[in-house]
Formats: structure tokens, sequence, C-alpha cells
């Protein structure tokens, strides 16, 4: 057998993940992303224990993610500042084997193009179909047609991949919030802690990064397409500027001028309508928001994609039958995927409630509920394992 070769269509977390995979497996890997520059535009990701070891399984290891894992305390809050859960860091560590960490989406996506052989990624080039021939598959891009064994469509919510391979399906619907991102300097900020804190209808979110930057996010209930009159700055200044420390100095930072401004990005949610009925057909197959966009309440969207793309990897690569490889990539992943994304979605139905009553029965539950029951809840979750890998092939071999 020959040097396969799989064609990637995007450059994000999950296409580079899987790029990364199956070049060391041996394959010949194109990854086509339609920007002209890779990026991990404006916020922050937290890498959860299920995430580093996946990485961990294709030879991405700890030394990589230089910098502090997150700070020890992590819970949720009042806007009074009153905290509803509180979580020990050393025992999440302990209990999953790895501490989560918090990096800039930037950082991780330059780490994992910079475990690619030269040549990998062609920027500027968008996968616009596929035409699966059977014994190979076609991807049709703006550059010209790429003959491959396989198709990963990693290109996003927004999937062009997906609307060919499943036309009947529902697509996106809207989730009933819409967010604000930013990342701020974190030099001469309050002591770092991670929280996210609850109101009515209404959170904010603060995540130090392991490099000493820190990451925000809010949320608020919103319909489709609503934008608010005011800039973003003034929006949140209303919405948050009374809560507790340290809110009121992060928005103050959010407000900073002169040479370096602190860019505020602001988005809708999306989540998919409904589960596909599989993540493959043929000789393609989808992963990452492209198979299962989800909310962000959970912190699982670019989590799950880069589980997506080990698994994929591992099952393609040294398979005979790649129909047959993404077949068993479905059976691996549509169940916990589908679960996570429901469980997501549940999350920011508890975090949408706005009626005083309503609020006060949630926020009792949350207090009311044991730390330990708590870090067991998250079991199914974080204590996923990657599948074994045969010895990833060395990359400067293919240089």
């Amino acid at each position: 057998m020959g040097v396969r070769h799989a064609v990637v269509a995007g450059g994000g977390i999950g296409g580079l993940t899987a790029a990364v995979g199956l070049s060391r497996r041996g394959w010949r890997v194109t990854v086509c992303e339609r920007a002209p520059v890779l990026t991990g535009i404006g916020a922050g990701i937290v890498l959860a224990p299920n995430a580093l070891r996946a990485l961990g399984s294709i030879g991405l290891g700890p030394d990589l993610w230089a910098g502090d894992a997150l700070p020890g305390q992590v819970g949720l809050r009042t806007p009074d500042g009153t905290w509803l859960s509180r979580s020990d860091g050393g025992a999440v560590s302990a209990r999953y084997g790895l501490p989560a960490r918090a990096v800039h989406r930037g950082f991780l996506i330059d780490t994992l193009a910079a475990a690619l052989p030269a040549g990998v990624v062609r920027l500027g080039v968008s996968v616009t179909g596929v035409d699966d021939a059977g014994d190979a598959v076609v991807a049709r891009t703006s550059a010209g047609d790429l003959r491959a064994d396989v198709v990963l469509a990693a290109d996003g919510m927004r999937s062009v991949l997906r609307g060919q391979l499943f036309p009947a399906h529902r697509g996106l619907r809207h989730a009933g919030e819409a967010g604000w991102r930013a990342v701020l300097p974190g030099a001469g900020l309050p002591a770092r802690q991670a929280a996210e804190t609850w109101g009515r209808g209404e959170r904010f979110g603060v995540v130090p990064l392991a490099d000493g930057r820190v990451y925000v996010y809010a949320t608020t209930v919103s319909s489709p397409g609503t934008r608010p009159e005011t800039d973003h700055h003034a929006e949140l200044t209303r919405r948050f500027g009374a809560w507790h420390d340290p809110i009121p100095a992060l928005l103050d930072r959010l407000n900073q001028r002169g040479p370096d401004p602190v860019g505020i990005l602001r988005h809708d949610f999306h989540e998919l309508a409904a589960p596909l009925p599989r993540m493959h057909v043929g000789r393609v197959a989808l992963l990452g928001d492209a198979a299962h966009a989800m909310t962000p309440n959970l912190g699982q969207g670019g989590c799950q994609a880069i589980e997506d793309a080990v698994v994929a990897a591992h099952l393609l690569a040294s398979a005979d039958d790649v129909p047959a490889a993404l077949a068993a990539y479905t059976r691996a992943r549509h169940r916990r995927t589908t679960r996570i994304s429901r469980r997501s979605r549940h999350v920011g139905e508890l975090a949408r409630l706005s009626h005083p009553l309503a609020v006060s029965i949630r926020n009792l539950a949350v207090r009311a509920t044991p730390q330990a029951l708590s870090l067991r809840a998250l079991d199914a979750v974080l204590s996923w394992q990657p599948p074994s890998a045969p010895t990833p092939v060395n990359v400067t071999e293919q240089r």
C-alpha cells in the first residue's frame, strides 16, 4: 500500500489536530483553510483533561503547554460575590490525572500548525464540495480538485460539506443567547481566580490563561440578530458594572485605549437543531462543529473536536477499508457528542433563567450539591481516554 492522502477541510482546532494525528501515522495530508492566515480569533479555550489526554496520544504532551494550570479554586458565584460552588483544582487534577489548562486559541493553533510537516496547510483555499467515487474521493476546492483516500470535514458550524452530505438536515438553530469575548493583559489585575457568575439571564466568566493574560466572556438572553444600541463596552458596563469584584476592574480594562486596545467580540450562540444521523458518508467524515455544533456552556466544543480528530486518525491509521473505518468513527463518537451537546444545552437553560423565584431555586440547588457529587457528575466527560495508538511516525523525516 502506498502513502495514502487525506484532505482536511478547515484549519481550525479540529482540522489541525486531525492533520497532526494522520501525518504522524504516515499519511500525506493536505489542509485547506479558506482564510489567508491561521488564527485563533480573540478568545481563550480551556483544555480539559480529556482534551489534554487526546493531544498527548498524538505526541503533543505536557511539555508543550507552558505556563500555569487553572488556579486552585474555580467555581460559580452570584452577582454580589457569594459562592454557590467551588471546586479545588488539586482535587480535579487528582481525580482526572491532569490539571486543566486555559490557553489562547491562537497559541493552540500555532502549536498544532508547528507540529505539521512543511507544506501541509494551504491557506486561502476553500473546499466547496466532494465527489465520492468509491475507491477514492475528490475534494472540489477553489484551487482545483484534490484526489484523496479520505476527506475530513472540519469546516465549522456552517459547514458546506455537512450541507452537501445531509441536505435534508435542519442545520443550525439559535440557542437563545448571545455572548461577548475578550482577552485582557493580566498585569496589575486582582488575584487570578477562575469563576463564572450567574445572574438573572446573564453570566460573566473569568478564566486566567496560562500565559498570564485573562480571558473574559459574558452572555445574555437574546433573540436572533439582536444588537445592542450602544457600543460593546457601554453595554457590558450597563449589564455587569455593579457586579462583584473583580468584574468592574475587568470592565475598565476592556475600555483600554492606546497602541494595544482590547478587542471585544460579540456573537449569537447556535447549535445543531438535531443530531446528524451519523458522522460520515462513504469516505467523508465530519468532525468538530461541522458534526455537532454545540453551545459553549460546558466548555467542550473545542475539546470534543480534538477527541473527534484523534479517534478518526487512530481508526484510519492502518485501515484497509476507509468507509469501514469511518463507520467505526461514527460508532465511537456519535453517542458521546450527542450526549455532551444535550448536557451543554441543559446548562444553558439553567443559566438563562430570569424569574426571581426560578433563579432562587436554581441557586439553592447548586449550593446544596456537595463538591464530590459535582465532580462525579463530570466523570463521563472528563474521564474519557483516547484509543491506544501505534508509534507515531517521526514528522521530521517527512519534511
